[in-house]
């Protein structure tokens, strides 16, 4: 394959393979070679699968060549994390004590993209159960940003953002439970989406079923509006999944901005963020007074950072999945997930709904906010990509292993969409996410205000910039300990 193609978007593969002009198995070798070239240096995926990706591209290949009906997603390499079941392959989340365990199923997600014509590569790494917003667990090791790979990529979706935003594939499906799909897209310079809640659905049942999400990872919006329609849709598996037509995500992509009300809030009313972060999130979300939409800032969004709630429910159902292994083997744990897993099983069931009843009133005040407004905006994260090895970023001691991520997890809470897209650079050279929230349902005013954006202060840029670093700093790779 030519290295014109390298960091080309799934739609402009997408229409070379149905034009004759790409093929499926030329575009698999390339991605094989580069997972091969990179994965030793970034760690991004749990389990390999060449084989099986090679054999789907070549059959991927004989049907354009015989004139058979193509799908959306024909030919083109994608990564899924290992929260998601893939039949036939580990499915271990993450986790040494599920070392061994292989799916009997497809995902819903999984079987969709499949029949749609992706060819997957393989399983990326997440931390143990999705439990830290960094990119490691005690099963796989670490896993490194493309950016700088003393840096992670954050989590827990960081396999599937590594192999992104290093070029290894177009597409990843990621997972998103207090925000690990817009944390790591924060941190390497992606566009992620959770859509809104039950859009897509999950089967086998997550350990947290009340706040999981699928949803994709990519360098473009459009990709992801395009992934994203794939995988959406009614099953039957689900009892949380939305039933009735999917959104025409692509088609909001070209839909006007100009009119829409955008609120605008630094700390929703609690966050503590990197001035520099808030600063370049800001100048993005200025942009949109520029495109004729309306801008108010909101300095109090939030009464309370509504952590308590997220924790008791996410931690809990983990610690139930866990609770054998935490009383028996729990040198198999990640010692920092094992502290807060025992913390959560600890509660009283009178603790615990008190935390369910406040979600709901959380939700309502949420209702009420977007009455007045068509979108939120925040920075996505409090600050850029740090250290490697370390669980939460320096000058937040105070904060356990995921509360540091101010801005996501309230919105898994409330179970409305909402997306980080690229803002901008720091000083050092790492990429920093602004934060798009839209009202429950609304996922199609995302993709309008991330392709509005997308097209005024382009990011390919970012990709482009990725590239070169992999292609010319191989010795930081190759020399990361």
């Amino acid at each position: 394959m030519n290295a014109e193609w390298a960091f080309k978007s799934a739609l402009e593969l997408s229409r070379a393979i149905a034009s004759r002009q790409l093929s499926p198995v030329a575009l698999m070798h390339a991605t094989l070679a580069q997972a091969e070239r990179l994965d030793p240096g970034l760690n991004c995926f749990a389990t390999y699968a060449p084989e099986q990706a090679l054999a789907a591209a070549k059959r991927a290949e004989q049907a354009v060549m015989s004139g058979q009906p193509i799908g959306p997603l024909h030919g083109l390499p994608i990564s899924v994390k290992d929260l998601i079941a893939v039949k036939d392959l580990p499915f271990s989340s993450g986790s040494r004590a599920m070392a061994g365990n292989v799916a009997s199923v497809n995902a819903p997600s999984v079987e969709r993209i499949l029949a749609a014509g992706a060819c997957i590569i393989g399983k990326t790494t997440t931390s143990e159960f999705g439990c830290k917003a960094v990119g490691d667990s005690p099963l796989t090791g670490i896993t490194r940003n493309p950016w700088d790979t003393r840096k992670t990529p954050g989590g827990s979706s960081a396999g599937a953002a590594a192999s992104v935003a290093a070029g290894i594939t177009p597409l990843a499906l990621g997972t998103d439970g207090g925000g690990s799909i817009r944390i790591p897209a924060s941190l390497c310079g992606l566009f992620g989406i959770k859509a809104q809640f039950g859009r897509v659905p999950v089967y086998p049942v997550a350990a947290t079923p009340t706040l999981a999400h699928v949803g994709p990872l990519t360098r473009t919006v459009r990709d992801a509006a395009l992934l994203l329609s794939v995988i959406s849709g009614h099953d039957l598996r689900d009892p949380f999944s939305v039933a009735g037509p999917v959104p025409d995500y692509l088609g909001a992509c070209d839909l006007p901005v100009k009119g829409m009300r955008i609120a605008w809030s630094r700390t929703l009313g609690y966050a503590r963020p990197d001035p520099e972060v808030v600063a370049i999130a800001e100048r993005a979300a200025r942009v949109f007074t520029d495109l004729g939409c309306e801008v108010v800032e909101i300095d109090k969004v939030l009464d309370e950072d509504p952590v308590a709630m997220w924790t008791s429910e996410f931690y809990a159902g983990v610690g139930v999945r866990l609770k054998r292994q935490l009383a028996e083997q729990r040198e198999l744990l990640d010692p920092a997930v094992a502290d807060m897993l025992k913390d959560a099983l600890a509660q009283s069931s009178e603790a615990y709904y008190t935390q369910v009843f406040r979600r709901y009133e959380l939700r309502d005040k949420m209702r009420l906010f977007f009455e007045r407004f068509d979108l939120l905006l925040t920075p996505t994260l409090p600050c850029a990509a740090f250290d490697v090895g370390l669980n939460t970023p320096p000058g937040l001691p105070d904060r356990n292993i995921v509360d540091w991520v101010f801005y996501t997890y309230p919105f898994n809470l409330t179970g409305q969409p909402a997306a980080s897209i690229p803002a901008g650079l720091t000083r050092t050279g790492l990429p920093v996410g602004l934060q798009i929230v839209a009202r429950s349902h609304h996922e199609t005013d995302i993709f309008r205000a991330a392709a509005a954006l997308e097209a005024s202060q382009p990011w390919r840029y970012l990709s482009e910039a990725t590239g070169h670093f992999l292609g010319t700093g191989c010795q930081a790779i190759s020399g990361a300990a």
